[in-house]
């Protein structure tokens, strides 16, 4: 019997938007997302693929066609579960308290442990059921009941989610797509690749450019430190944002990251030179200090900046 496990919304976001040549959501043994709300609740809106869990009289059904087995992930949802955890209610009679107490299980457990009889792999509850994931990403909503395998294919992902509302990987057509911005609320962008791309951002301040070639043997390790130090600034209050930008200080040397320059900013929290890359005698660029930076993928960051307080 397969144990139950609470799945965060982050973790069945990307599992959705997981990708290797198509999405692979159309790997018929990689998710089976089921809704286990009434059927006007799932008509009205639900998650993007997810099935309803159908009933006869009392009985929950097991889904047709799927090899629960061999399925990846079997998430279960249901309004807001939150916890796997048993409630007790009291029944209105004359007998003990004791015998009063009923146990209650949410639909989302009580179906899973059904599911979990047919399945060799961890059955997800969604933490927070569907108010909290639709709440959270409501790009995510459909209608929509029936999936062909020709739109599965052609499903486009969004990137990944790193720190939950804040850090997301993707590649250079997502960091470029004005919905996907909109959608998840980009605010600036690390841009890790030789060529720059139309983004949306207008402050410079809040463009990264590294700008090394997509190789295997690519070195990242040198310009972490500034990576890291560009997403910190985002973090701070604006006032000091805004300070920091008007110095010579990281602001203005982290968009010009990878540019063909020759000038050194000293950045006054970090205490060192900033990375500039020069011309080699062949032509070609190199870090001035050393390592290209490379994942053997052309990747962009794009960063969620955080709510200041006023």
């Amino acid at each position: 019997m397969a144990e139950l496990v609470l799945c965060e919304p982050t973790e069945l976001y990307n599992i959705l938007n997981q990708v290797s040549k198509l999405s692979r959501l159309a790997e018929p043994n990689y998710l089976c997302l089921l809704d286990v709300r009434n059927k006007r609740e799932y008509d009205e809106s639900h998650v993007i693929t997810a099935r309803r869990v159908k009933q006869k009289g009392s009985e929950y059904l097991i889904p047709e066609s799927v090899d629960l087995e061999c399925v990846k992930y079997c998430v279960v949802y249901d309004s807001n579960t939150s916890s796997l955890e048993v409630f007790f209610e009291e029944k209105d009679d004359e007998k003990s308290d004791k015998d009063r107490q009923v146990p209650v299980l949410g639909t989302a457990i009580e179906y899973a442990r059904v599911l979990s009889r047919f399945t060799r792999h961890p059955v997800y509850i969604l933490r927070g059921g569907y108010e909290c994931f639709s709440a959270l990403y409501h790009f995510f909503r459909t209608q929509k009941i029936i999936w062909m395998p020709q739109e599965l294919d052609a499903f486009q992902p969004y990137p990944v989610e790193i720190t939950p509302g804040k850090i997301y990987l993707g590649n250079f057509s997502q960091a470029c797509n004005p919905k996907i911005q909109k959608d998840l609320k980009i605010k600036a962008h690390v841009n890790v690749s030789m060529e720059a791309g139309p983004f949306f951002i207008g402050d410079s301040d809040k463009l990264l450019h590294i700008q090394v070639e997509d190789t295997l043997d690519a070195n990242i390790t040198p310009f972490f430190r500034h990576l890291c130090h560009f997403i910190e600034v985002l973090d701070l209050p604006q006032e000091v944002q805004k300070q920091h930008a008007s110095e010579s200080g990281l602001c203005e040397a982290a968009a010009a990251l990878g540019e063909d320059c020759h000038w050194r900013h000293c950045h006054r929290h970090l205490g060192s030179t900033l990375l500039t890359f020069s011309k080699a005698s062949d032509g070609s660029q190199r870090p001035s200090p050393g390592g290209l930076l490379g994942s053997g993928c052309v990747t962009r960051l794009a960063l969620k900046e955080k709510a200041f307080a006023a």
